[in-house]
């Protein structure tokens, strides 16, 4: 199954980054650069360093300048990942080409990368929830209460794969179609942000 090999590198992916556990390490990605699993790792790689700028950015200690310097960091990282979404419903858009679409095929609420996307987030859940139940200066208490929450997590997984699954199959057979809308991020741009146009020189 499809979601089956997005979870097993998405781990990878995270474990690999915990390795190091440092926000400034450049990503080593393993898989050759024309393969889908090139763009699944890269994807989950940007999800997990943004994971853990988001951690330091709520540190109440924080310097205001180091804020803002992360803050558009996490801007940056926001358009990355919105790129990667789009070359891996490219990936699909370029499998499914030569299927026609049955007489009544109905649109899905959101394309196959961004339901993808959401899965990879649930893995980075999943991993620091699991940190966070077996943490040995944790009171039991904590301990438990994370347990279920993990358990909860791991049946969204569940759900979500085999939501997943069931959409590339309908694409597949024709029953749902796949229609691609580029994100138009008007803060980034600026041509669009009139913050941005309006400043003087």
């Amino acid at each position: 199954m499809f979601t089956a090999l997005c979870i097993r590198i998405f781990d990878q992916s995270i474990a690999d980054y915990h390795r190091y556990d440092d926000i400034h390490r450049a990503i080593e990605n393993p898989y050759e650069k024309n393969a889908i699993e090139h763009l699944l790792y890269a994807k989950n790689w940007i999800d997990t360093v943004q994971w853990h700028l988001e951690d330091v950015i709520r540190n109440p200690e924080i310097d205001p300048v180091a804020a803002l310097g992360l803050k558009r960091w996490i801007d940056r990282s926001n358009q990355e990942r919105t790129d990667m979404v789009e070359y891996i419903d490219s990936y699909f858009l370029d499998k499914y080409k030569d299927v026609t679409p049955q007489p009544g095929a109905a649109i899905n609420t959101e394309s196959p990368a961004w339901a993808i996307d959401r899965l990879s987030i649930l893995s980075l859940k999943i991993y620091h929830m699991r940190e966070e139940a077996t943490r040995k200066d944790a009171t039991e208490e904590h301990r438990r209460a994370c347990q279920g929450k993990l358990n909860i997590l791991l049946e969204q997984q569940r759900d979500l794969s085999a939501a997943i699954e069931a959409l590339l199959e309908d694409i597949l057979q024709g029953r749902k179609y796949m229609k691609v809308y580029k994100q138009m991020k008007m803060y980034n741009d600026p041509s669009l942000n009139p913050v941005l146009y309006g400043q003087k020189p």
